[in-house]
């Protein structure tokens, strides 16, 4: 049973909830005393009633309780959202109770962010983040809903990937250290990540079939080493290499023999990315004149390559191991020829050259007037 009553100039609302317990609270108008009352008057009806007293927690203690029970990630995964955590949410709202952090809240914390001259995947992906603590009070009716719905979010803009042509990666595998020029080949012309490379088993290279299987990948995160299986189903696959791209992989692995890796480092441990990247990719980028490139441009290379080769769009989406088709044409759709080349392309067989009448005098600008 409700009740409202004037004490001094507030006006103190209280009622009984379904946990037993009396809840008040003071106002300084009896309608939004009114108001309040009716608010958990109805959510109780509909069982909706969330006991106030939940939503007192901090934020930063939550997100720990959170982050302890959070589905298995990849490591790379998990050392990338714990990051975000800690550099862009807890600084903001982790001393702020669950209920006080509101819709207009999150809404400036996002613009502060793009602010910052932070990208835009970088903001969507911290709101992300923010938004699935908040879910997660929500499902345990700490917080009746989550502040974060309908926040408006930086579009992500296409960027620019970088494609090398034949003649650069050629440039390329000549200008790094010998141990890698075959990882640099495969890589531009195979598509597979650098984790994927780094990852390659001997056993998996087919050189009869001319292919590579993908199975394994190894990834360095946070200076420690760390074996897994590919993001999805689609990325454990075969892919077909260029009998030239063979041949070099199967010197390599002559000649750095007795590993059970492919790629490894100069002392035949595995290949620690980070530090092969500084040590070896990052100067031979820079001898071969192609700075600045990542080692995941050589994914965007061998797409690329593949397209321009005439390869259809559901093979590409198979070599590459992605998900779906529509994925690979959102991201590589612009280098697919367009169905107006084509119509223009088909429109020239039906173009008849107009012939020139001889007694028609051509007017020249000087001929008027």
């Amino acid at each position: 049973m409700a009740h409202l009553q004037k004490r001094g100039n507030k006006w103190q609302a209280r009622y009984r909830g379904p946990d037993g317990k009396e809840h008040a609270k003071r106002f300084d108008t009896k309608r939004d005393a009114e108001r309040w009352l009716t608010e958990n008057e109805n959510e109780r009806n509909h069982g909706t009633w969330i006991d106030p007293s939940h939503g007192r927690v901090l934020f930063e203690e939550w997100a720990a309780t959170w982050w302890e029970t959070t589905p298995a990630l990849r490591p790379s995964s998990r050392a990338r959202d714990l990051s975000y955590l800690r550099t862009h949410i807890l600084p903001v709202f982790g001393p702020i109770p669950l209920a006080a952090i509101d819709h207009m809240m999150v809404t400036k914390w996002v613009a502060q962010l793009s602010a910052a001259g932070k990208a835009p995947a970088t903001v969507q992906k911290a709101n992300q983040i923010l938004a699935k603590v908040m879910a997660s009070a929500v499902d345990a009716k700490r917080i009746p809903a989550s502040p974060c719905v309908k926040v408006k979010l930086p579009k992500i803009e296409r960027e620019e990937m970088r494609f090398l042509d034949p003649d650069e990666i050629a440039v390329l595998a000549s200008a790094i250290d010998p141990r890698y020029r075959a990882l640099v080949l495969l890589g531009c012309y195979s598509g597979l990540r650098i984790g994927e490379l780094s990852g390659l088993k001997r056993s998996r290279v087919h050189p009869l079939k001319r292919s590579v299987e993908v199975a394994e990948i190894l990834t360095d995160v946070g200076g420690h080493l760390h074996w897994g299986q590919p993001k999805t189903r689609a990325g454990r696959r075969s892919v077909s290499v260029p009998a030239e791209i063979m041949d070099e992989l199967t010197a390599h692995m002559e000649r750095y023999s007795g590993q059970e890796l492919v790629f490894t480092g100069p002392d035949g441990a595995p290949l620690r990315v980070t530090n092969w990247r500084r040590r070896h990719w990052n100067p031979a980028v820079a001898a071969a004149g192609l700075s600045p490139l990542r080692p995941h441009d050589m994914r965007h290379t061998a797409v690329a390559l593949w397209i321009a080769a005439g390869v259809p769009p559901l093979q590409v989406t198979r070599r590459a191991g992605h998900t779906t088709t529509s994925f690979t044409q959102d991201r590589y759709g612009h280098l697919f020829p367009s169905a107006e080349d084509e119509a223009a392309d088909a429109l020239s067989r039906f173009v008849v050259a107009p012939k020139v009448d001889a007694d028609v005098v051509q007017i020249t600008k000087g001929d008027v007037g």
